[in-house]
């Protein structure tokens, strides 16, 4: 008998844990990734407005966790809104927002797998996502793991609706050099959220608490790359305020965040020979040895690594890509400063951007999946028609909570 409810830290932690440790995840045919949730298995979705983790407990006298299921609701951009003739309100863009409720983290315990608990904790965790108003629900998964898939569109009713990427690149042992030409500076958070509201807050999947965020213990920063020649690149007390640049902008720039997924959670690669983790580690000591050469190196992936986040990447101008990657070089400083074994981000598939952003294709997912499904009517003021049929954008905002 399969009882599912909600996650009793006292009781449950244990029981949690080991079923984690047994579900290592990762993009099939390549190494395994586990990753260690540094004992607190709420930690990617305790930083959302409103989040629940369930358990599937069997057996009547000795009672085993066999499964467990991750979700969070938040409101987030999903168009813009229209007048009756389809064109923006007042001649002017604003967003359309809708209470979407994210699906991660679901787990079954191999030896209790082909049993219907993953279904059962799905179809428990939609219903605690309709009594708090969610509209839709979404999940992200590999491409490649047609379980998932199988288990999401074929038997729950979720449809492939965005095929981002996600990139990583290594922290090499060196520090990365920054071009001469561009100027990077750090907004403190009000300065953000309003660069954010005034620029992406149309951009699909924006998170109307944006300033939640930038707030956050967790947040590194945002930081604006700009042609070291202009204005705004001449010095400290250059910066205008957001409004007022984004009225004046240079004519190429680019923004990013960082965020730190290292005092959430961990990961390490597992499966590799004994040969690549010699290969690996002789890249790490040249690397130290000689960091004037600039040597790309592995880091140490084999054991517990932490990672830093990159996301709200954008910009505008010819060069804008070339400020994207001034900005991934501040922010590789950064996590090697932190001890981070990689940096990662997740951009939509056409990004225009992405051509600014350093990355290993080993390392990486190409063609990440993310499904979703309606659960009720949009009751969103001034919604149009159903979001699930809608087409994809060049860009999608990726919040850092849920990464």
């Amino acid at each position: 008998m399969i009882v599912v409810r909600e996650y009793d830290w006292s009781r449950d932690l244990a029981g949690v844990e080991d079923v984690e440790r047994r579900c290592e995840v990762g993009p099939s045919g390549k190494l395994s990734l586990f990753t260690n949730l540094l004992g607190d298995p709420l930690c990617r979705i305790r930083h959302s407005p409103s989040f629940i983790m369930l358990v599937a407990e069997m057996g009547t006298e000795k009672k085993e966790i066999v499964g467990m299921i991750r979700g969070c609701i938040k409101t987030v951009t999903c168009g813009i809104k229209l007048d009756s003739n389809h064109k923006p309100q007042n001649d002017t863009v604003k967003p359309l927002y809708t209470k979407l409720a994210y699906v991660l983290g679901l787990r079954v315990s191999p030896s209790h797998r082909r049993q219907g608990i993953g279904l059962k904790l799905v179809k428990m965790m939609e219903e605690w996502f309709r009594q708090n108003g969610a509209e839709y629900s979404y999940i992200a998964t590999e491409n490649d793991n047609q379980a998932s898939v199988n288990l999401f569109t074929g038997k729950c009713g979720y449809s492939e609706f965005r095929k981002p990427s996600i990139l990583v690149n290594p922290v090499y042992a060196h520090r990365v050099n920054l071009s001469r030409r561009v100027t990077v500076i750090k907004l403190d958070p009000v300065d953000a959220e309003s660069l954010y509201r005034l620029r992406f807050s149309t951009t699909e999947f924006f998170p109307r608490d944006i300033d939640s965020v930038l707030n956050n213990e967790l947040s590194l920063g945002t930081f604006v790359a700009v042609p070291r020649g202009s204005c705004y690149g001449s010095g400290s007390g250059a910066w205008p305020g957001s409004a007022k640049f984004l009225e004046y902008p240079p004519e190429s720039w680019a923004v990013l965040s960082v965020w730190n997924c290292k005092d959430s959670f961990r990961l390490e690669v597992r499966g590799a020979s004994r040969l690549k983790r010699v290969v690996a580690k002789t890249t790490r000591v040249v690397d130290k040895t000689l960091p004037f050469l600039k040597l790309p190196s592995i880091p140490s992936v084999f054991k517990p690594f932490g990672l830093h986040f990159m996301y709200g990447i954008g910009g505008e101008g010819p060069q804008a890509a070339k400020m994207v990657k001034s900005l991934c070089g501040h922010a590789h400083n950064l996590a090697k400063d932190g001890g981070c074994g990689v940096l990662a981000t997740e951009v939509a598939g056409e990004e225009p951007l992405r051509r600014g952003i350093p990355y290993w294709k080993v390392l990486s997912c190409e063609e990440d999946l993310w499904c979703i499904k309606r659960l009720g009517e949009d009751y969103s003021d001034g919604a149009v028609g159903d979001w699930t049929n809608s087409p994809p954008g060049a860009s999608i905002f990726v919040d850092p909570r849920e990464f």
